[in-house]
């Protein structure tokens, strides 16, 4: 079966994660841009990290076969130095205009603060200007308000539902978000947001509909592994091959594929990996290592499996 993970943050991430992604069946992923962990104080650290996530991390992916996406926008946390805000959503447009942007995100609250309000609704016009989808980020603080004051914000403004990802959900809003016609993504993410015991339950309740999983990987205690894991155990627990296909595969190909730069051709007839090749002069490679040519990586290239199932 094959995976995309809808919301992985790789440039935080080792070549390791990619190995062991591409070995368990991952074929593509979708980076959003985030809070890299202290806030950034200049729009050019903004605009390098941009950068970073459109280029080197598409050629580091696919390296390893792996199809790499992303979405660009201006995150909660610094929404609220104003003086970053504005010089972000200046440069905001050119990038969201790059190839293999297939969304503005993730964007919404954090505190919930009236600056974070002004650059939601901001980058939701924007969003709407581009015919591009969008990846909320519903606060881990207030959930539940947060989830539907985002949802109530996007209606103001005209948001096509079925164009809208509202990511990181719960059991406690799980029903909303589906009931209004919005796409329902669950982060696997160790401790704090949905394990996939718990994910595998909400799948026997609600069916594959417009839900999609994802790990959320990034800098903390994260697991890469997170969709490839929650498909195998969720496969154990008597979830039919279509529903797992849907929240694992289709569901976030037809929601971001909306964007026009999403599409399966991409992995089903990739360009061969060929790890001599050089991004602006670098390698991928390290200390004399062997390049990878036209290998479909149907080994795994590290000691690492999706058969360590549960993620509490």
């Amino acid at each position: 079966m094959m995976f995309i993970d809808p919301h992985a943050h790789m440039i935080s991430r080792t070549t390791d994660d990619y190995q062991a992604m591409a070995a368990a069946g991952v074929v593509a992923v979708i980076e959003p841009a985030f809070w890299v962990g202290q806030p950034r104080t200049h729009v050019a650290t903004y605009s390098d990290y941009l950068s970073a996530i459109i280029g080197f991390e598409r050629f580091r992916a696919g390296q390893f076969g792996i199809r790499h996406y992303c979405t660009v926008g201006l995150n909660s946390k610094e929404s609220n130095n104003q003086e970053l805000a504005e010089a972000v959503m200046e440069i905001l447009p050119r990038f969201a205009l790059k190839e293999g942007v297939v969304a503005i995100g993730e964007i919404g609250y954090d505190e919930q603060s009236d600056l974070e309000d002004h650059y939601f609704r901001a980058q939701l016009e924007l969003a709407k200007e581009l015919a591009l989808p969008v990846m909320i980020h519903t606060p881990h603080r207030d959930k539940k308000r947060g989830t539907t004051r985002s949802m109530d914000v996007c209606e103001e403004h005209g948001m096509d539902p079925t164009k809208i990802i509202v990511d990181h959900n719960n059991e406690e809003t799980v029903r909303e978000v589906l009931d209004r016609g919005y796409w329902a993504a669950f982060s696997i993410y160790p401790s704090t947001k949905m394990g996939n015991e718990r994910m595998v339950e909400i799948l026997k309740a609600y069916g594959g509909d417009r839900i999609m999983v994802d790990s959320a990987c990034d800098w903390g205690i994260s697991e890469p592994l997170g969709v490839a894991k929650t498909a195998k155990l969720a496969l154990q627990q008597g979830i039919t091959d279509s529903i797992v296909k849907k929240v694992c595969y289709q569901n976030a190909l037809d929601a971001y594929g909306q964007s026009g730069q999403m599409r399966e051709s991409d992995w089903l007839n990739p360009t061969p990996i060929d790890q001599r090749t050089l991004y602006e002069g670098n390698s991928i490679l390290r200390g004399g290592r062997e390049a990878l040519v036209e290998s479909d990586l149907a080994t795994p290239a590290v000691e690492r499996n999706a058969d360590n199932l549960i993620i509490k």
